[in-house]
C-alpha cells in the first residue's frame, strides 16, 4: 500500500525537514491563489483601456513575481506580496518603459538593457522593493535612479507622490518625457546625482534605491523621515550585493536588515 507523510523511523531531523517542506507548500498554494485573486481582479477593471494588447503577459508576469516569492520566502520571512503591490504591477504597461527591440521581452520577470550601461530592473525585484516600504497609504517617496522611469510608475500607481532624480541625462530627459506622457503626474523627475537626495522636498516617508551603492548615502538617511524605510542594494561591483532594509525609528535610531542578495548595476559619480 501506498503511504503518505514521513515513515515512524525517521529520524527526528528528516520529520524537521519534512514538516517545514509542508508548510512551505501550503503558504505556496495560499500566495498563488492571493496573486490569481489580484489577477482576476485587474484584468477584468473597467479601468483598463480595451486596447491594451498586453493584459496576459502581464497576468502572467505577477504569477512569475508571486513564484519567485514563494521561492525566496526563508529570505524574506515572507510568502507574498501585499495585494496592492501585485495589482500595481498588474496595470503599469512595461511595455512602455523598455526598448522598442526588446518588445517582445516587455514582460518576462528578467532585468533588460535600456541603455547607457543601465538596466530596468526584473519585475520581481520591483514589486519586492516596493513592498519593502511598507506604506499603508499615499505618501511622499524618493526614489535614487529614475532609469526608464517604471519603478516610479508603479510608486504612482499606489498613489505615492515619486520625486526621481537620473544622473544620466539622456535617460533622464526620456524618463521624464515618457511619464508625462503616460500620465503619472505624481512623479517629479529631473536629470541630477540622486546620491544627495532632494532636500527641498524631503523628509520623505519612504526611499528606495535602484542602483548598488558602496555604503548608505548619508545625505538620504538624513531625509528619512522617522518611522520610515528604505530598501537599497549595497555592494560592489565585483562583490556580493545584498538588499538592505533600514528603517528609522521615531526618535530617529536605525535598523538595518539584510534581506537578498542581489545584482544592480552600480550607483554613478564620484561619493567616496
Amino acid at each position: 500500500a501506498l503511504q503518505y507523510g514521513p515513515p515512524a523511523a525517521v529520524s527526528a531531523a528528516c520529520r524537521s525537514m519534512y514538516q517545514r517542506s509542508r508548510r512551505r507548500m501550503a503558504m505556496s498554494r495560499r500566495a498563488l491563489a492571493r496573486a490569481a485573486a489580484v489577477l482576476v481582479a485587474v484584468t477584468c477593471s473597467p479601468q483598463l483601456p480595451a486596447e491594451d494588447g498586453y493584459q496576459r503577459q502581464r497576468a502572467a508576469m505577477v504569477e512569475a513575481i508571486a513564484a519567485d516569492v514563494v521561492a525566496t520566502s526563508e529570505y524574506l520571512g515572507q510568502s507574498a506580496l501585499d495585494a496592492r503591490v501585485l495589482a500595481a504591477m498588474a496595470t503599469v504597461p512595461r511595455h512602455e518603459f523598455v526598448p522598442p527591440l526588446l518588445l517582445p521581452a516587455a514582460y518576462a520577470n528578467r532585468p533588460l538593457p535600456i541603455g547607457h550601461g543601465q538596466t530596468i530592473s526584473q519585475p520581481y525585484i520591483v514589486a519586492l522593493m516596493t513592498d519593502l516600504l511598507g506604506l499603508e497609504r499615499p505618501g511622499k517617496v524618493f526614489e535614487l535612479g529614475t532609469g526608464s522611469g517604471y519603478q516610479a510608475a508603479v510608486l504612482a500607481q499606489l498613489g505615492h507622490e515619486v520625486y526621481t532624480p537620473e544622473i544620466i541625462e539622456p535617460l533622464g530627459e526620456a524618463a521624464r518625457s515618457r511619464l508625462a506622457r503616460l500620465g503619472y503626474d505624481r512623479v517629479h523627475a529631473r536629470v541630477a546625482d540622486g546620491y544627495y537626495g532632494w532636500s527641498e522636498a524631503a523628509p520623505f516617508d519612504a526611499i528606495v534605491v535602484t542602483a548598488a551603492a558602496s555604503h548608505v548615502p548619508p545625505p538620504l538617511l538624513a531625509q528619512l523621515k522617522p518611522g520610515g524605510r528604505m530598501v537599497i542594494p549595497v555592494g560592489g561591483r565585483f562583490t556580493t550585493q545584498q538588499l538592505v532594509l533600514i528603517e528609522k525609528d521615531e526618535v530617529g535610531e536605525l535598523t538595518t536588515r539584510q534581506m537578498l542578495p542581489v545584482m544592480f548595476v552600480p550607483l554613478t559619480g564620484q561619493h567616496d
